[in-house]
């Protein structure tokens, strides 16, 4: 390898096993508070439950959106160490990379513009008696803009994955489980989404939202975790 090459490769190595650590941790930490601030509406909820029109959820401010913060720093996270594993990857496997790049970015825009209205948004509104379009933007609606979006979002993030599986060529046991992961994980988001489509319709409400962020978590910690060790062994490789 050639000296001018090696030192950038290092540095971007370096740069995507300290995000991909960052991207386990906010997962994990994102996760471990959504699990604890369960859903005070629809078909999961089982008592002092929100209806409509759901102008009474000031008080669930900001408890209930405190995963929220984690959440928008994670999207964020998500999309440097997908364009790290872009940079490190070889010239005839980029168009893959750059497709999986690309997917992330919208996954990242859509969930971080989705969370950031809820927390600067919906309670400043409530306060200022401004309850016009509430309803349909609010968190608490288990068939709104909110649930739909946050689908939306976790299934790009969930094809962003699959589009890296070219990337990983070799058969060593590393880039053979980042595959199967991906795939088997976007297999399930496929599965989930179908099998509750055809059982509920159009009345699926938010349980879809909940399978595929569930899937798409647990693949981000796992896919992180074996990140930081595949641009661990990129930055090994690269200083020999």
């Amino acid at each position: 390898m050639e000296i001018g090459k090696m030192q950038p490769e290092i540095g971007a190595a370096r740069f995507g096993y300290y995000i991909s650590i960052i991207t386990t941790i906010l997962t994990v930490i994102t996760f471990g508070i959504a699990i604890n601030t369960p859903p005070l509406s629809g078909p999961f909820c089982t008592g002092s439950c929100f209806e409509y029109p759901y102008t009474d959820i000031a008080g669930r401010f900001p408890r209930d959106y405190y995963w929220m913060y984690p959440a928008i720093l994670l999207s964020f996270s998500y999309l440097m160490m997908m364009m790290s594993v872009h940079h490190v990857a070889s010239n005839e496997k980029k168009l893959y990379s750059m497709i999986g790049v690309a997917f992330a970015l919208m996954s990242a825009f859509v969930l971080s513009v989705d969370y950031f209205i809820q927390v600067s948004v919906i309670q400043p509104s409530l306060l200022a008696g401004e309850t016009d379009g509430i309803a349909l933007l609010t968190q608490f609606n288990p068939h709104g803009i909110f649930i739909v979006l946050e689908e939306l979002g976790f299934l790009f993030m969930s094809i962003s994955f699959v589009f890296l599986v070219p990337v990983f060529s070799k058969a060593n046991r590393l880039e053979k489980a980042i595959k199967w992961i991906s795939v088997i994980s976007f297999l399930f988001v496929l599965a989930s989404f179908a099998s509750i489509a055809m059982i509920y319709g159009v009345n699926r409400e938010y349980r879809f939202e909940v399978a595929v962020i569930t899937i798409t978590w647990i693949e981000l910690i796992v896919i992180g975790i074996l990140f930081s060790r595949y641009f661990k062994r990129i930055k090994i490789s690269s200083a020999f």
